[in-house]
């Protein structure tokens, strides 16, 4: 270990982090495999792939709970005694024995067991989705269920079983406190979006012309680039599903998805996943191979994506950089449409199906119907079997639309395949905190927007490096945000965005700014 590294400064405290290196090493090369799988992977290695998964998530477990970790941690925790709370020796020893403690609550089977079935079901999710036909994929989820509710109870909670499966992608969150944001949002939301949505729309018609996938590609690399993504420690390729994989500060891949009729889909995934490959490579280096380089929350995390999607991806001093260079990616394909009505036409308000196609207001409502379906299923109020009606009604009931097929319905997010019960309020959440952000970020960057209709977003990503980025999981998410820009995590910065900005794109509706 390097000597002025912040872990060398005790024998106990490197032999720890040595001891996790090896851990974090076993988790970056199971990352890997996931990344492969959904990527390159040939089809006929599913089996084997789900059982080298299983081997290498129960290793990096068992080498995690083993006494030899206690001990070192007991030893660690001795030396940093006298340090102060805000030394990143302490932080380590505290998310270590934080972690340690809930781990050891998991038994290795268990571990195991999930790997290997979410491998298995990500394989058997493709095929369902593929041929539209739910029960190749509904025995998997049923055991991905059981999995999970096995798993809560191991973790242990106060109140509700989901609570404990939340905790492990947003600590410290409780269902109770996610209902009482969500209920606020959809008080808002329901008759925004009709309200919205009864609206002259915009004509959008082009965003769905032809555009060749190099193109695609190239224009995509060349924003990834242009706000800060590092294509030398990163790269970008191609999934069913847009993700991103941290597998070390060094090694960040984003993928997306191209579709030669709709270019604004892709591009927006590439600005979303790069939020989150932003965070990765903006981790202090200093805590690489440790499980502090890593997000602090998938909520702050997803803030991150939210951001570059949104706030800045889909503002007009935005485009008023990137559309000249857009049309000379894509030439001929927009000349005849001037910058005003692409920046209405990649904003407007129109309920639809697909999550990840849905916009900016309507978003949300796709998260809501998610996390009550989720809390039922936990809760066995509602079974596997039933999921697909429920999903349909749901969607009735917040955006007035009903799936024609079950790839627009209950099968059009992996997540469920993945075993990632709890992952889904994090989206919203991270809405949330992706508009405190840039709230602070226009009170403490002078003119912002005359940098971004000049391509210059270092002073962004500075500003999100410093007070979010580096710290990696060295502080939960609470502390940063708050930190960040002096409020606790609130719906209204959110509302008062979508209301100001919406407002001027349809000022027909009402929409109270109140």
């Amino acid at each position: 270990m390097d000597k002025t590294s912040p872990f060398a400064i005790h024998p106990a405290l490197a032999e720890l982090c040595a001891h996790l290196a090896r851990m974090m090493d076993l988790r970056a090369a199971a990352a890997l495999l996931e990344w492969d799988q959904e990527t390159y992977m040939p089809a006929g290695a599913t089996a084997v792939r789900a059982e080298q998964l299983g081997t290498l998530h129960r290793l990096a477990h068992e080498w995690f709970i083993a006494e030899r970790t206690g001990e070192l941690l007991e030893a660690a925790a001795a030396s940093v005694r006298e340090l102060p709370p805000e030394h990143l020796a302490v932080r380590l020893v505290e998310v270590v024995r934080e972690d340690y403690d809930k781990a050891r609550r998991v038994p290795p089977e268990l571990v195991a067991a999930l790997a290997r079935t979410e491998s298995e079901a990500r394989e058997a999710w493709k095929q369902a989705r593929q041929e539209n036909h739910y029960a190749v994929f509904a025995p998997y989820l049923e055991r991905l269920l059981a999995l999970n509710r096995e798993k809560a109870e191991a973790l242990g909670y106060e109140k509700h079983p989901y609570d404990a499966l939340l905790d492990q992608y947003e600590p410290g969150m409780t269902t109770e406190a996610v209902r009482v944001l969500f209920e606020q949002l959809r008080a808002e939301l329901v008759p925004l979006v009709r309200a919205l949505a009864d609206q002259p729309q915009p004509e959008a018609a082009f965003l769905h012309r032809y555009v060749e996938p190099e193109r695609q590609w190239a224009l995509n690399r060349m924003v990834l680039e242009a706000i800060g993504f590092d294509l030398q420690r990163g790269r970008l390729d191609a999934s069913v599903h847009p993700f991103s994989t941290g597998i070390a500060i060094a090694d960040v891949r984003l993928t997306t998805r191209i579709d030669p009729h709709d270019f604004a889909s892709g591009l927006f995934a590439t600005l979303h996943e790069a939020g989150h490959g932003l965070y990765e490579q903006g981790i202090d280096p200093v805590l690489e191979r440790t499980p502090l380089a890593d997000g602090a929350s998938l909520g702050l995390h997803e803030s991150q994506s939210r951001l570059w999607e949104n706030l800045i991806g889909r503002s007009r001093p935005f485009w008023e950089y990137f559309y000249p260079r857009l049309r000379e990616y894509f030439p001929g394909v927009l000349d005849d449409v001037p910058l005003d009505a692409f920046y209405r036409a990649i904003n407007r308000v129109q309920p639809s199906l697909i999550r990840v196609e849905a916009d900016e207001v309507t978003y949300n409502l796709h998260i809501l119907l998610r996390f009550e379906l989720e809390v039922a299923l936990i809760e066995g109020n509602l079974s596997v079997q039933d999921l697909p009606a429920a999903w349909d009604e749901g969607m009735q009931r917040y955006l007035g639309l009903r799936p024609e097929t079950l790839r627009e319905g209950v099968l059009q997010d992996i997540h469920w395949s993945q075993g990632a019960f709890g992952y889904f309020p994090t989206y919203t959440l991270g809405n949330l905190m992706s508009a405190q952000l840039w709230r602070a970020i226009e009170q403490t960057v002078p003119d912002v927007a005359a940098f971004m209709q000049q391509g210059d977003f270092r002073p962004i990503l500075t500003w999100l490096r410093t007070q979010i980025h580096r710290h990696g999981r060295a502080w939960k998410a609470p502390v940063l945000l708050e930190q960040a820009t002096g409020h606790p995590l609130d719906a209204e910065p959110w509302l008062t965005y979508i209301r100001k900005k919406y407002q001027a794109l349809y000022p027909a509706a009402s929409v109270s700014l109140s």
